[in-house]
Protein backbone atom coordinates (compact mmCIF):
# COMPACT_ATOMS: atom_id res chain seq x y z
CA UNK A 1 0.00 0.00 0.00
CA UNK A 2 1.07 3.70 -0.58
CA UNK A 3 1.56 5.60 2.59
CA UNK A 4 0.48 9.30 1.97
CA UNK A 5 1.36 11.73 4.77
CA UNK A 6 1.01 16.25 4.82
CA UNK A 7 4.03 17.63 4.86
CA UNK A 8 4.60 21.01 5.49
CA UNK A 9 7.53 23.54 6.36
CA UNK A 10 8.34 25.46 9.69
CA UNK A 11 6.18 28.67 8.11
CA UNK A 12 3.29 26.54 7.27
CA UNK A 13 3.87 26.70 3.38
CA UNK A 14 1.01 25.25 1.42
CA UNK A 15 1.48 22.19 -0.23
CA UNK A 16 -0.59 19.14 -1.17
CA UNK A 17 -0.43 15.73 0.14
CA UNK A 18 2.73 14.06 -0.56
CA UNK A 19 3.13 10.77 -2.67
CA UNK A 20 6.05 8.31 -0.95
CA UNK A 21 7.08 4.81 -1.21
CA UNK A 22 6.82 2.75 1.85
CA UNK A 23 10.53 2.18 2.25
CA UNK A 24 11.06 5.97 2.28
CA UNK A 25 8.60 6.79 5.05
CA UNK A 26 9.75 4.25 7.27
CA UNK A 27 13.05 5.26 7.32
CA UNK A 28 13.98 7.90 10.36
CA UNK A 29 15.22 11.13 9.41
CA UNK A 30 18.65 10.46 11.17
CA UNK A 31 18.97 6.85 8.38
CA UNK A 32 18.19 10.00 5.79
CA UNK A 33 20.76 12.46 6.72
CA UNK A 34 23.42 9.58 7.20
CA UNK A 35 22.79 9.01 3.22
CA UNK A 36 26.26 7.48 1.92
CA UNK A 37 28.53 9.38 -0.36
CA UNK A 38 29.68 6.69 -2.15
CA UNK A 39 29.68 6.75 -6.17
CA UNK A 40 26.31 6.41 -7.46
CA UNK A 41 25.63 2.46 -9.54
CA UNK A 42 26.98 2.31 -12.08
CA UNK A 43 28.67 5.97 -12.66
CA UNK A 44 32.30 6.07 -13.81
CA UNK A 45 34.81 8.77 -12.83
CA UNK A 46 37.08 7.43 -15.53
CA UNK A 47 33.65 8.84 -17.35
CA UNK A 48 33.50 12.03 -15.96
CA UNK A 49 36.67 12.76 -16.48
CA UNK A 50 36.87 12.09 -20.20
CA UNK A 51 33.71 14.64 -20.97
CA UNK A 52 35.50 16.92 -18.58
CA UNK A 53 38.40 16.70 -20.73
CA UNK A 54 36.60 16.71 -23.79
CA UNK A 55 35.17 19.82 -22.59
CA UNK A 56 38.86 21.67 -21.99
CA UNK A 57 39.50 20.36 -25.57
CA UNK A 58 36.87 22.15 -26.88
CA UNK A 59 37.58 25.30 -25.43
CA UNK A 60 40.95 24.95 -26.40
CA UNK A 61 40.39 24.38 -30.05
CA UNK A 62 38.00 27.41 -29.84
CA UNK A 63 40.53 29.73 -28.48
CA UNK A 64 43.18 28.46 -30.22
CA UNK A 65 41.11 28.47 -34.21
CA UNK A 66 41.11 32.73 -32.63
CA UNK A 67 45.19 32.65 -31.88
CA UNK A 68 45.86 30.80 -34.95
CA UNK A 69 44.22 33.66 -36.89
CA UNK A 70 46.20 36.27 -35.27
CA UNK A 71 49.76 34.74 -35.53
CA UNK A 72 48.63 34.08 -39.76
CA UNK A 73 48.05 37.77 -39.36
CA UNK A 74 50.95 38.77 -37.72
CA UNK A 75 53.27 36.29 -39.73
CA UNK A 76 51.94 37.84 -43.39
CA UNK A 77 53.32 41.29 -42.75
CA UNK A 78 49.99 42.31 -40.63
CA UNK A 79 51.90 44.41 -37.99
CA UNK A 80 54.33 46.30 -41.03
CA UNK A 81 51.61 47.17 -42.69
CA UNK A 82 50.45 49.26 -39.44
CA UNK A 83 52.76 51.97 -41.31
CA UNK A 84 51.89 54.43 -43.51
CA UNK A 85 48.60 56.56 -43.80
CA UNK A 86 45.71 54.93 -42.93
CA UNK A 87 47.78 51.90 -41.60
CA UNK A 88 46.61 51.83 -38.39
CA UNK A 89 42.91 51.59 -39.03
CA UNK A 90 43.36 49.48 -42.34
CA UNK A 91 45.46 46.63 -40.50
CA UNK A 92 43.45 46.26 -37.42
CA UNK A 93 40.36 46.25 -39.54
CA UNK A 94 41.82 43.55 -41.48
CA UNK A 95 42.54 41.64 -38.31
CA UNK A 96 39.35 42.25 -36.53
CA UNK A 97 37.71 41.23 -39.81
CA UNK A 98 39.63 38.12 -39.42
CA UNK A 99 38.91 37.85 -36.18
CA UNK A 100 34.90 38.16 -36.40
CA UNK A 101 35.22 35.65 -39.65
CA UNK A 102 36.77 32.66 -37.66
CA UNK A 103 33.98 33.61 -34.79
CA UNK A 104 31.00 33.41 -36.87
CA UNK A 105 32.50 30.12 -38.79
CA UNK A 106 32.79 28.92 -34.78
CA UNK A 107 29.29 29.99 -33.85
CA UNK A 108 27.72 28.05 -37.32
CA UNK A 109 30.20 24.92 -35.41
CA UNK A 110 27.91 25.11 -32.05
CA UNK A 111 25.17 25.47 -33.47
CA UNK A 112 25.66 22.39 -35.49
CA UNK A 113 24.16 20.44 -33.18
CA UNK A 114 27.43 18.05 -33.04
CA UNK A 115 26.11 14.94 -30.04
CA UNK A 116 29.30 15.02 -28.02
CA UNK A 117 29.49 18.92 -27.98
CA UNK A 118 25.98 18.88 -26.45
CA UNK A 119 27.05 15.74 -23.93
CA UNK A 120 29.95 17.65 -23.45
CA UNK A 121 28.14 21.08 -22.35
CA UNK A 122 24.74 20.19 -22.25
CA UNK A 123 22.48 22.58 -24.31
CA UNK A 124 22.00 25.66 -21.88
CA UNK A 125 25.96 26.24 -21.91
CA UNK A 126 26.11 25.41 -25.46
CA UNK A 127 23.20 28.30 -25.72
CA UNK A 128 25.43 30.41 -23.75
CA UNK A 129 28.67 30.06 -25.71
CA UNK A 130 27.16 30.33 -29.16
CA UNK A 131 25.16 33.76 -27.81
CA UNK A 132 28.59 35.24 -26.65
CA UNK A 133 30.88 34.12 -29.81
CA UNK A 134 27.75 35.74 -31.68
CA UNK A 135 28.17 38.82 -29.88
CA UNK A 136 31.47 38.90 -29.94
CA UNK A 137 32.10 38.30 -33.77
CA UNK A 138 29.09 40.79 -34.29
CA UNK A 139 30.72 43.45 -32.58
CA UNK A 140 34.53 42.85 -33.88
CA UNK A 141 32.38 42.68 -37.64
CA UNK A 142 31.31 46.04 -36.73
CA UNK A 143 34.81 47.27 -35.98
CA UNK A 144 35.92 46.05 -39.18
CA UNK A 145 33.35 47.57 -41.36
CA UNK A 146 34.40 51.05 -39.57
CA UNK A 147 38.52 50.88 -39.65
CA UNK A 148 38.36 49.87 -42.91
CA UNK A 149 36.02 52.61 -44.15
CA UNK A 150 38.12 55.05 -41.94
CA UNK A 151 41.61 53.67 -43.21
CA UNK A 152 40.66 53.75 -46.74
CA UNK A 153 38.87 57.43 -46.33
CA UNK A 154 42.53 58.53 -44.82
CA UNK A 155 44.27 56.98 -47.93
CA UNK A 156 42.00 58.18 -50.37
CA UNK A 157 41.65 61.69 -48.76
CA UNK A 158 37.75 61.21 -48.73
CA UNK A 159 34.79 61.36 -46.68
CA UNK A 160 34.33 58.72 -44.70
CA UNK A 161 30.74 57.92 -45.73
CA UNK A 162 31.95 58.61 -49.65
CA UNK A 163 34.29 56.09 -49.57
CA UNK A 164 32.00 53.49 -47.45
CA UNK A 165 29.77 53.77 -50.54
CA UNK A 166 32.66 53.53 -52.95
CA UNK A 167 33.66 50.06 -51.28
CA UNK A 168 30.37 48.29 -51.41
CA UNK A 169 29.95 49.63 -55.13
CA UNK A 170 33.16 48.87 -56.83
CA UNK A 171 34.98 46.63 -54.89
CA UNK A 172 34.19 42.39 -55.65
CA UNK A 173 32.11 40.88 -53.63
CA UNK A 174 31.52 43.93 -51.40
CA UNK A 175 27.26 44.06 -52.51
CA UNK A 176 27.28 40.73 -51.15
CA UNK A 177 28.94 41.21 -47.95
CA UNK A 178 26.62 44.30 -47.06
CA UNK A 179 23.41 42.15 -47.53
CA UNK A 180 25.25 39.50 -45.86
CA UNK A 181 25.65 42.28 -42.84
CA UNK A 182 21.99 43.11 -42.98
CA UNK A 183 21.10 39.68 -42.20
CA UNK A 184 23.72 39.17 -39.23
CA UNK A 185 22.25 42.52 -37.71
CA UNK A 186 18.86 41.47 -37.94
CA UNK A 187 19.67 37.71 -36.02
CA UNK A 188 21.51 40.05 -33.62
CA UNK A 189 18.97 42.32 -32.80
CA UNK A 190 16.17 39.66 -32.82
CA UNK A 191 18.60 38.02 -30.36
CA UNK A 192 18.45 40.23 -27.51
CA UNK A 193 16.83 39.61 -24.92
CA UNK A 194 14.20 42.60 -25.11
CA UNK A 195 13.62 41.25 -28.60
CA UNK A 196 12.88 37.72 -27.92
CA UNK A 197 10.53 38.65 -25.31
CA UNK A 198 7.99 40.04 -28.05
CA UNK A 199 8.33 37.72 -30.42
CA UNK A 200 7.10 34.06 -30.58
CA UNK A 201 9.37 30.99 -30.74
CA UNK A 202 8.29 29.90 -34.32
CA UNK A 203 9.02 33.90 -35.49
CA UNK A 204 12.20 33.89 -33.73
CA UNK A 205 13.33 30.29 -35.06
CA UNK A 206 12.63 31.47 -38.74
CA UNK A 207 14.33 34.92 -38.40
CA UNK A 208 17.27 32.76 -36.68
CA UNK A 209 17.72 30.57 -39.45
CA UNK A 210 19.29 33.95 -41.58
CA UNK A 211 22.93 33.46 -39.81
CA UNK A 212 23.15 30.70 -41.62
CA UNK A 213 22.57 32.98 -44.95
CA UNK A 214 24.15 36.03 -43.30
CA UNK A 215 27.21 34.07 -42.77
CA UNK A 216 27.44 32.39 -46.54
CA UNK A 217 27.13 35.85 -47.65
CA UNK A 218 29.34 38.21 -45.56
CA UNK A 219 32.77 35.80 -45.84
CA UNK A 220 33.25 35.06 -49.31
CA UNK A 221 34.38 39.11 -50.31
CA UNK A 222 37.14 38.15 -48.11
CA UNK A 223 38.29 35.28 -51.25
CA UNK A 224 38.18 38.05 -53.92
CA UNK A 225 39.46 40.85 -52.07
CA UNK A 226 41.90 39.30 -48.95
CA UNK A 227 45.15 38.63 -49.84
CA UNK A 228 45.25 37.17 -46.06
CA UNK A 229 43.74 33.99 -47.12
CA UNK A 230 46.27 33.25 -50.29
CA UNK A 231 49.20 35.30 -48.39
CA UNK A 232 51.04 31.44 -47.95
CA UNK A 233 50.03 27.70 -48.61
CA UNK A 234 49.72 27.37 -44.81
CA UNK A 235 47.01 30.30 -44.63
CA UNK A 236 44.73 29.36 -47.23
CA UNK A 237 44.84 25.82 -45.85
CA UNK A 238 43.77 26.97 -42.55
CA UNK A 239 40.98 28.81 -43.57
CA UNK A 240 39.62 26.50 -46.30
CA UNK A 241 39.69 23.97 -43.68
CA UNK A 242 37.90 26.61 -40.87
CA UNK A 243 34.82 26.26 -44.21
CA UNK A 244 35.13 22.76 -44.73
CA UNK A 245 34.78 21.97 -40.97
CA UNK A 246 31.77 24.77 -40.77
CA UNK A 247 30.04 23.34 -43.29
CA UNK A 248 30.15 19.70 -43.20
CA UNK A 249 29.06 20.17 -39.37
CA UNK A 250 25.75 21.69 -40.48
CA UNK A 251 25.45 18.51 -43.74
CA UNK A 252 26.50 16.10 -41.44
CA UNK A 253 24.70 17.18 -37.74
CA UNK A 254 21.40 18.92 -39.20
CA UNK A 255 20.80 17.36 -42.11
CA UNK A 256 22.47 14.11 -42.82
CA UNK A 257 21.74 12.48 -39.44
CA UNK A 258 18.40 13.55 -38.73
CA UNK A 259 17.17 12.03 -41.87
CA UNK A 260 18.92 9.14 -41.26
CA UNK A 261 17.48 8.47 -38.34
CA UNK A 262 14.27 9.99 -38.96
CA UNK A 263 14.34 7.06 -42.08
CA UNK A 264 15.46 4.15 -39.87
CA UNK A 265 12.94 4.51 -36.50
CA UNK A 266 10.17 5.22 -38.79
CA UNK A 267 8.54 7.47 -35.66
CA UNK A 268 4.40 8.01 -35.77
CA UNK A 269 2.06 9.63 -33.19
CA UNK A 270 0.14 6.50 -31.31
CA UNK A 271 -1.93 8.27 -29.28
CA UNK A 272 -2.30 12.02 -27.62
CA UNK A 273 -3.72 11.81 -24.32
CA UNK A 274 -4.55 14.74 -21.90
CA UNK A 275 -2.52 14.76 -18.58
CA UNK A 276 -4.26 18.26 -16.86
CA UNK A 277 -5.59 21.67 -17.97
CA UNK A 278 -3.32 22.22 -20.97
CA UNK A 279 -0.90 19.41 -20.85
CA UNK A 280 -1.35 16.62 -23.42
CA UNK A 281 1.10 13.39 -23.86
CA UNK A 282 2.07 11.98 -27.19
CA UNK A 283 3.04 8.54 -27.39
CA UNK A 284 5.17 8.36 -30.76
CA UNK A 285 5.79 4.50 -32.29
CA UNK A 286 8.72 3.20 -34.04
CA UNK A 287 11.14 0.82 -34.64
CA UNK A 288 14.24 -0.26 -32.87
CA UNK A 289 13.87 2.72 -30.65
CA UNK A 290 16.50 0.88 -27.81
CA UNK A 291 19.30 1.71 -30.43
CA UNK A 292 19.00 4.85 -30.46
CA UNK A 293 20.50 6.32 -27.17
CA UNK A 294 17.40 8.55 -25.82
CA UNK A 295 18.41 8.55 -21.90
CA UNK A 296 15.30 9.48 -19.51
CA UNK A 297 16.55 13.90 -18.90
CA UNK A 298 17.02 14.24 -22.57
CA UNK A 299 14.75 15.94 -25.22
CA UNK A 300 14.59 15.92 -28.92
CA UNK A 301 13.84 18.59 -31.99
CA UNK A 302 10.59 17.57 -32.76
CA UNK A 303 8.59 17.82 -36.45
CA UNK A 304 4.97 16.58 -36.59
CA UNK A 305 5.02 15.89 -40.56
CA UNK A 306 1.10 17.26 -40.99
CA UNK A 307 -1.23 20.87 -41.16
CA UNK A 308 0.52 24.08 -40.32
CA UNK A 309 3.69 24.02 -38.73
CA UNK A 310 5.21 21.02 -39.98
CA UNK A 311 8.59 22.36 -41.44
CA UNK A 312 9.43 24.07 -37.71
CA UNK A 313 11.33 21.63 -34.69
CA UNK A 314 9.96 21.91 -31.48
CA UNK A 315 12.32 20.72 -28.34
CA UNK A 316 10.32 18.80 -25.73
CA UNK A 317 11.96 16.32 -23.04
CA UNK A 318 10.93 12.50 -23.01
CA UNK A 319 8.37 12.33 -19.98
CA UNK A 320 9.10 8.14 -19.86
CA UNK A 321 12.47 6.24 -20.26
CA UNK A 322 11.73 5.38 -23.65
CA UNK A 323 10.97 1.00 -24.81
CA UNK A 324 12.09 -0.79 -27.54
CA UNK A 325 9.20 0.56 -29.30
CA UNK A 326 7.47 3.94 -27.80
CA UNK A 327 8.73 7.16 -26.64
CA UNK A 328 6.93 9.55 -24.57
CA UNK A 329 6.66 13.06 -24.42
CA UNK A 330 4.75 15.52 -23.03
CA UNK A 331 4.00 19.57 -22.98
CA UNK A 332 2.03 22.41 -22.00
CA UNK A 333 0.53 24.47 -24.37
CA UNK A 334 2.23 27.60 -24.29
CA UNK A 335 2.72 28.34 -27.24
CA UNK A 336 1.69 27.54 -31.04
CA UNK A 337 4.40 24.81 -31.13
CA UNK A 338 3.04 23.38 -27.71
CA UNK A 339 -0.48 24.05 -28.29
CA UNK A 340 -0.32 22.06 -31.59
CA UNK A 341 0.01 18.94 -29.75
CA UNK A 342 -3.46 18.54 -29.18
CA UNK A 343 -4.17 18.17 -32.42
CA UNK A 344 -2.16 15.85 -33.65
CA UNK A 345 -3.69 12.50 -35.13
CA UNK A 346 -2.93 8.70 -34.70
CA UNK A 347 -0.32 7.98 -37.86
CA UNK A 348 0.83 11.28 -38.05
CA UNK A 349 4.79 10.97 -39.48
CA UNK A 350 7.65 12.12 -37.05
CA UNK A 351 10.85 13.88 -38.16
CA UNK A 352 13.31 14.45 -35.19
CA UNK A 353 16.55 15.76 -34.63
CA UNK A 354 18.82 14.63 -31.10
CA UNK A 355 19.00 13.18 -28.64
CA UNK A 356 20.62 16.36 -26.93
CA UNK A 357 21.08 17.06 -23.61
CA UNK A 358 23.39 16.16 -20.66
CA UNK A 359 21.26 16.37 -17.58
CA UNK A 360 21.11 12.46 -17.35
CA UNK A 361 21.51 10.03 -14.88
CA UNK A 362 25.68 9.65 -15.85
CA UNK A 363 25.95 13.16 -14.23
CA UNK A 364 25.41 11.43 -10.71
CA UNK A 365 28.35 11.26 -8.25
CA UNK A 366 25.51 10.50 -5.30
CA UNK A 367 23.08 7.30 -5.19
CA UNK A 368 19.87 9.49 -4.07
CA UNK A 369 19.26 12.43 -5.86
CA UNK A 370 16.55 15.51 -5.03
CA UNK A 371 14.70 17.32 -8.15
CA UNK A 372 13.13 20.36 -7.35
CA UNK A 373 10.79 21.72 -10.96
CA UNK A 374 8.51 24.07 -11.35
CA UNK A 375 5.18 23.57 -13.40
CA UNK A 376 5.86 21.42 -16.68
CA UNK A 377 9.47 21.66 -15.68
CA UNK A 378 8.31 18.01 -13.79
CA UNK A 379 8.53 16.12 -17.17
CA UNK A 380 12.17 15.07 -17.72
CA UNK A 381 12.32 14.44 -13.94
CA UNK A 382 9.10 11.94 -14.30
CA UNK A 383 11.22 10.02 -16.32
CA UNK A 384 14.93 10.76 -14.61
CA UNK A 385 12.94 9.25 -11.25
CA UNK A 386 11.87 6.38 -12.79
CA UNK A 387 15.30 5.94 -14.74
CA UNK A 388 17.10 6.42 -11.34
CA UNK A 389 15.03 4.62 -8.83
CA UNK A 390 15.14 1.16 -11.14
CA UNK A 391 19.09 0.87 -10.60
CA UNK A 392 20.01 -2.15 -8.79
CA UNK A 393 20.79 -1.43 -4.72
CA UNK A 394 23.87 -0.67 -3.53
CA UNK A 395 25.15 -0.29 0.04
CA UNK A 396 24.32 2.35 2.21
CA UNK A 397 25.41 3.39 5.96
CA UNK A 398 23.06 0.53 7.71
CA UNK A 399 21.50 -0.66 4.49
CA UNK A 400 21.75 -2.22 1.03
CA UNK A 401 18.77 -0.41 -1.28
CA UNK A 402 17.98 0.92 -4.19
CA UNK A 403 18.37 4.36 -5.25
CA UNK A 404 16.21 6.96 -3.68
CA UNK A 405 14.40 9.57 -5.33
CA UNK A 406 12.58 12.95 -3.59
CA UNK A 407 10.78 15.65 -5.94
CA UNK A 408 10.03 18.86 -4.67
CA UNK A 409 7.25 20.22 -7.50
CA UNK A 410 6.45 24.09 -7.70
CA UNK A 411 2.85 24.37 -8.73
CA UNK A 412 -0.25 27.32 -8.59
CA UNK A 413 -3.01 25.13 -7.75
CA UNK A 414 -3.49 21.05 -7.25
CA UNK A 415 -5.01 20.57 -10.61
CA UNK A 416 -1.40 21.88 -11.78
CA UNK A 417 -0.09 18.67 -10.85
CA UNK A 418 1.53 16.29 -13.25
CA UNK A 419 1.34 12.32 -13.74
CA UNK A 420 -0.12 12.26 -10.06
CA UNK A 421 -1.61 8.74 -10.59
CA UNK A 422 1.88 7.39 -12.25
CA UNK A 423 3.89 8.66 -9.48
CA UNK A 424 1.80 6.88 -7.01
CA UNK A 425 2.21 3.49 -9.17
CA UNK A 426 5.32 3.92 -8.96
CA UNK A 427 5.71 4.13 -5.31
CA UNK A 428 3.94 1.18 -4.92
CA UNK A 429 7.99 -0.86 -5.54
CA UNK A 430 9.90 2.48 -6.02
CA UNK A 431 11.59 4.43 -3.24
CA UNK A 432 9.92 8.07 -4.47
CA UNK A 433 9.06 10.26 -2.44
CA UNK A 434 6.92 13.53 -4.06
CA UNK A 435 6.10 16.81 -2.74
CA UNK A 436 3.90 19.44 -4.12
CA UNK A 437 4.21 23.00 -2.99
CA UNK A 438 1.08 24.40 -4.06
CA UNK A 439 0.11 28.07 -4.20
CA UNK A 440 0.62 31.28 -6.15
CA UNK A 441 4.55 32.63 -6.15
CA UNK A 442 5.63 35.28 -3.71
CA UNK A 443 7.28 37.96 -4.02
CA UNK A 444 10.49 36.75 -3.36
CA UNK A 445 10.15 34.23 -6.04
CA UNK A 446 10.93 31.82 -3.55
CA UNK A 447 10.45 27.65 -4.65
CA UNK A 448 8.20 28.05 -1.52
CA UNK A 449 4.59 29.74 -2.27
CA UNK A 450 3.53 32.41 -0.46
CA UNK A 451 6.01 34.67 1.36
CA UNK A 452 9.26 33.37 1.55
CA UNK A 453 9.91 31.33 5.06
CA UNK A 454 11.95 33.33 7.96
CA UNK A 455 14.58 30.86 7.18
CA UNK A 456 14.30 28.77 3.72
CA UNK A 457 17.05 27.19 4.02
CA UNK A 458 15.88 25.24 7.22
CA UNK A 459 12.40 24.45 5.45
CA UNK A 460 14.36 22.86 2.47
CA UNK A 461 16.20 20.68 5.44
CA UNK A 462 13.06 19.58 7.09
CA UNK A 463 11.59 19.05 3.68
CA UNK A 464 14.39 16.90 2.58
CA UNK A 465 16.62 16.16 5.79
CA UNK A 466 19.83 14.50 3.50
CA UNK A 467 19.71 17.15 0.93
CA UNK A 468 23.79 17.92 1.40
CA UNK A 469 24.12 15.00 0.52
CA UNK A 470 21.90 13.80 -2.65
CA UNK A 471 22.28 14.98 -6.46
CA UNK A 472 20.20 18.02 -7.02
CA UNK A 473 18.28 18.00 -10.57
CA UNK A 474 16.82 21.07 -11.32
CA UNK A 475 14.43 21.96 -14.25
CA UNK A 476 12.15 25.43 -14.58
CA UNK A 477 12.17 29.08 -15.38
CA UNK A 478 15.50 30.79 -15.50
CA UNK A 479 14.46 33.02 -12.02
CA UNK A 480 12.79 29.41 -10.67
CA UNK A 481 16.20 27.79 -10.76
CA UNK A 482 18.57 31.08 -9.87
CA UNK A 483 16.32 30.90 -7.12
CA UNK A 484 16.59 26.93 -5.96
CA UNK A 485 20.34 27.45 -6.36
CA UNK A 486 20.74 29.93 -4.07
CA UNK A 487 18.58 28.21 -1.33
CA UNK A 488 20.64 24.86 -2.11
CA UNK A 489 23.97 27.32 -1.46
CA UNK A 490 22.04 28.47 1.92
CA UNK A 491 21.37 24.84 2.51
CA UNK A 492 25.34 23.66 2.18
CA UNK A 493 24.82 22.25 -0.94
CA UNK A 494 28.25 21.73 -2.99
CA UNK A 495 27.43 23.77 -6.31
CA UNK A 496 28.82 20.09 -8.30
CA UNK A 497 26.19 17.99 -7.34
CA UNK A 498 23.51 20.43 -8.93
CA UNK A 499 22.23 19.82 -12.09
CA UNK A 500 20.24 22.17 -14.92
CA UNK A 501 19.51 22.37 -18.37
CA UNK A 502 17.82 25.67 -19.57
CA UNK A 503 15.35 25.37 -22.20
CA UNK A 504 14.66 29.06 -22.76
CA UNK A 505 15.12 30.70 -26.40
Amino acid sequence: MISTTAHRTSTSTPTSRSITSRSSTSRSSTSRSSTSRSEAPGRSPRLRRRIQRQGDLLGISGLGVVVAVVALWVHNGGVASLAGTGGIAIGIGRLTGLVASAMLLIQVILMARIPWVERVWGQDRLARRHRWVGFSSFTLMLAHIALIAIGYAQVAHANVLGETWNLVINYPGMLIATAGTLALVMVAGTSLRAARRRLRYESWHLLHLYAYLGVGLALPHQLWTGAEFTASPLTTIFWWGLWAASAGAIIVFRITFPLYRTLRHRLVVEAVIPEGPGVFSVIMAGHHLDRLELKAGQFCQWRFLGGAGATRAHPFSISAPPTQHRIRITAKALGEGSARLACLRPGTRVAFEGPYGAMTAEVRRRRDALMICAGIGITPMRALAEHITAERPSADVDCVRAPAVTILHRVRSPQDLTFNAEFRKLAKTRNITVIPLVGRRGPENSIFPGPEPHDAARALRELVPDVQNREIYLCGPKDFMAQSRSLLASAGVDPLFVHAEEFSW
